[in-house]
């Protein structure tokens, strides 16, 4: 059974939380976007049950992991709860059929082999998968993941065709050490590119808690945000 988490914990996520909503209305006023534009994913890797419990009573329904062992034994512990998963992290092959038995969204497609497994995973579980091709934005190097620019019509077209999954936009990781706007603009000409051929892909995740600004001025619609909000990253939950 899991403890209930302390009321100084819900007192430090609601702070949070707001500090984070704070920023990201600032950063739409800038650049002239409404901020309910902006989905606010809780990124609650190495996280508890009981945070993503407290972020759904402050309104957060959308939670990112990026570990399948983690993400299905939280998942399974919240299942009465009214939210959107949405798996963040790098996918293996061998970890699709798990994935695809609780995630809604996954953001990480970024090789036609993961398209296949996903689908055939999507069709077995009788369930719809929403799908982000995860774009990289590093320049010679794939340390962060995702496919080359060049290679994003042609996965995304895969996505839309294949049965169970439905391609959802883009999302893309800053590179390490770098100012991240220059990137996220060119993650922002991949995902124009893309909606010309798929209107209904509209979606740019990108940002986080140390350049969620930057990304809302190049067009993100959803920032995956989890320091900001939880705190430094804790032991990895079992």
């Amino acid at each position: 059974m899991t403890a209930e988490p302390s009321g100084d914990r819900r007192e430090t996520i609601r702070a949070n939380l707001r500090a984070v909503r704070e920023r990201i209305s600032a950063a739409c006023e800038t650049v002239g976007r409404d901020p309910r534009e902006i989905t606010l994913i809780a990124v609650t890797k190495t996280f508890p049950a009981s945070d993503v419990r407290l972020l759904a009573d402050l309104g957060v329904t959308d939670v990112g992991e990026n570990r399948d062992q983690e993400a299905a034994a939280k998942a399974a512990e919240c299942a009465g709860l009214p939210l959107t998963w949405h798996f963040v992290g790098r996918l293996q092959t061998n970890k699709v059929r798990s994935v695809a038995a609780y995630a809604d969204v996954v953001h990480s497609v970024d090789r036609p082999r993961l398209v296949s497994a996903l689908s055939t995973a999507a069709v077995r579980a009788g369930r719809a998968l929403r799908c982000l091709v995860q774009v990289s934005l590093e320049s010679g190097a794939e340390s962060r993941g995702g496919a080359a620019p060049a290679d994003v019509p042609a996965l995304a077209d895969a996505v839309a065709a294949a049965d169970g999954l439905e391609l959802g936009g883009v999302m893309a990781v800053a590179p390490l050490g770098a100012d991240p706007a220059p990137a996220f603009a060119r993650l922002a000409d991949t995902a124009h590119a893309l909606r010309a051929a798929h209107p209904a892909a509209t979606i740019v995740s990108a940002g986080m808690s140390g350049d969620l600004e930057q990304a809302i001025a190049c067009g993100a619609t959803h920032v995956r945000v989890g320091t900001a909000l939880l705190g430094g990253r804790q032991a990895i939950v079992r």
